[in-house]
């Protein structure tokens, strides 16, 4: 496995770490206190070619490699302190525009991936329901076959985007007693008839990235809005998680890096009792413990994009990264802010921040007793 970076991405990378310091950042104290996430941004990071990174360029993407596209994405986290506006581009790349790439006629893709890529739509992903979370495939939204297409009825919840959606891809079953194997995927654009968003779900972290129901109600779907053939929903919904399991979490690498950097330079500023408390060995040794945390979860997501580089199985191996990287984050967030003491308590320091979005990420995409539950299945246990 290489890992090395060229010129040519290293450039890039700084490029983008450039960008979201001077663009991505006013105003986010108080943009986290309201929840609200910036649409000026969000469009900001598609014409800078974020949302488009490993997508062909006929849809206005890039063609990125994800080494590249992983790569990008750390800058990103570095440069840009709004935790949540990056969740929500990562979740629509992975969950929403990667489905339609690999599974959407050319009609599909035309019409909708290219209007995400340039940031004038924006996408949520529809799959968990009120009575189903990591038990993910036991659906209780139907698709009934009708002339022209499907009828769609049932309620997703906890959807990322949902709020400020244009269009979403809903996952429902067209027969029950197929299980898993009778769930299929459909793309639904708000405003139609029968299909109605809730207003935004208030929650601890990554607020500015707003969280909402999908509700479904008699509503009518065209059957050139599927994806793909029907039953092929489970398909789908794996080969979109283990890319988000993948990269969603790729741009706390580069918070958690930012992270480190600003304990290290507080820990040599702030004196007590006559010296810097980097100087105490309990301080410095929390932050050594970042550093391993850091440099182990890059290596752990490095292999993923290096094994779908090579159109390798990465299965196990995402499931490891997500399960490491995003428990890291908590526990550096945590570290961070023991070393800020009070003031990496308040709201002001902007230390605090990142441990309440951190702690999604234990939770989101299977959470991380999902991810040791694939660990094992996969290790035969």
């Amino acid at each position: 496995m290489d890992f090395s970076w060229s010129d040519e991405q290293l450039a890039y990378k700084k490029a983008v770490i450039e960008f979201a310091q001077n663009q991505l950042n006013e105003d986010m104290i108080e943009r986290d206190i309201a929840g609200e996430l910036s649409r000026e941004n969000w469009k900001k990071c598609a014409e800078f070619g974020i949302q488009g990174l490993p997508f062909p360029e006929a849809f206005g993407g890039a063609e990125a490699d994800i080494m590249t596209s992983m790569l990008t994405m750390e800058g990103l986290g570095y440069g840009c302190k709004d935790n949540g506006l990056i969740f929500g581009i990562n979740a629509q790349m992975w969950s929403v525009q990667m489905p339609i790439l690999h599974f959407g006629t050319e009609e599909q893709k035309e019409k909708y991936l290219s209007g995400m890529i340039s940031g004038d739509l924006i996408g949520a992903h529809g799959m968990t329901e009120p009575n189903t979370g990591s038990d993910a495939y036991n659906l209780k939204t139907r698709a009934e076959r009708v002339d022209g297409g499907y009828v769609l009825t049932g309620t997703k919840t906890f959807v990322s985007n949902a709020p400020v959606s244009d269009l979403s891809i809903v996952f429902a079953t067209v027969d029950p007693t197929r299980g898993m194997w009778g769930i299929t995927a459909f793309l639904v654009e708000t405003g139609t008839p029968g299909f109605r968003i809730s207003r935004s779900i208030e929650k601890m972290g990554l607020r500015t990235s707003p969280m909402g129901e999908l509700i479904l109600e008699d509503c009518f779907v065209p059957e050139a809005n599927r994806v793909g053939p029907e039953g092929a929903g489970a398909r789908i919904f794996g080969n979109s998680m283990e890319w988000e399991r993948a990269c969603i979490l790729a741009s706390n690498l580069g918070t958690m890096e930012r992270q480190l950097e600003e304990s290290i330079q507080y820990a040599r500023d702030r004196s007590q009792y006559g010296q810097p408390i980097g100087k105490y060995q309990s301080v410095a040794n929390r932050i050594v413990d970042m550093k391993i945390r850091l440099e182990t979860a890059r290596m752990l997501l490095y292999k993923v994009a290096w094994l779908k580089k090579m159109n390798k199985p990465a299965l196990m191996e995402a499931a490891m990264a997500k399960l490491y990287l995003s428990e890291s984050f908590v526990a550096s967030g945590l570290d961070a802010i023991r070393t800020f003491g009070g003031y990496g308590y308040t709201t002001e320091f902007e230390v605090e921040r990142n441990l309440r979005d951190a702690i999604g990420g234990t939770l989101y995409s299977g959470t991380s007793d999902i991810q040791r539950n694939i660990i094992a299945r996969l290790l035969g246990l």
